[in-house]
């Protein structure tokens, strides 16, 4: 039986265990040198993270060809409108190419964790969230694909993984299953 480790990953946190600057790591919530990180969440976005002692577990939920979901939450500058929303179902040319179609909804905005630092906040410029399910995993995807269509990632919040979620995990805590 595997190992698999749901992480809520916060905000300016490495995906990596070995230090390489004054940076969090993964080093600095675990210390368990048999896990290892199925996939990156980039340093500036939060949410769910697994880690697993299963090279093969981490290779079905991370290679491409299995095309596991992906759900994020993204808070963008502006109200999203339905033409970016439809652009995103689609999929958006990006500077690698086109992406795969995406499930592009409005959401309400959520009741998360309050990030450290708290995003910057303009009082004449709204903003709004997202639901973006992807079965890709390209660098900074979501970032890029938001931006694409106009409207720029402010915070990001990766909340399912197939069929793990984040819920129930408060920022920086871990709950592992055996699978």
């Amino acid at each position: 039986m595997s190992r698999l480790i749901l992480f809520n990953k916060p905000y300016g946190v490495l995906c990596q265990f070995r230090r390489t600057d004054e940076r969090p790591t993964l080093a600095d919530f675990f210390d368990d040198p048999t896990i290892h990180p199925c996939g990156r969440l980039d340093y500036d976005s939060e949410g769910l993270l697994l880690l697993t002692d299963d090279g093969k577990l981490n290779a079905r939920i991370t290679e491409p060809r299995y095309k596991l979901a992906k759900t994020y939450w993204a808070q963008v500058d502006h109200l999203i409108s339905e033409s970016a929303l439809q652009q995103l179902r689609r999929g958006v040319v990006l500077n690698d190419g086109l992406t795969a179609p995406a499930d592009a909804q409005r959401l309400d905005e959520p009741t998360l964790w309050p990030r450290t630092p708290p995003i910057r906040y303009r009082a004449h410029i709204p903003t709004s969230w997202l639901s973006l399910c992807i079965r890709e995993g390209r660098n900074r995807q979501v970032r890029r694909m938001t931006a694409a269509v106009g409207f720029p990632t402010l915070r990001l919040v990766r909340v399912q993984i197939g069929d793990w979620s984040v819920d129930g995990l408060g920022v920086g805590e871990w709950r592992e299953i055996r699978v």
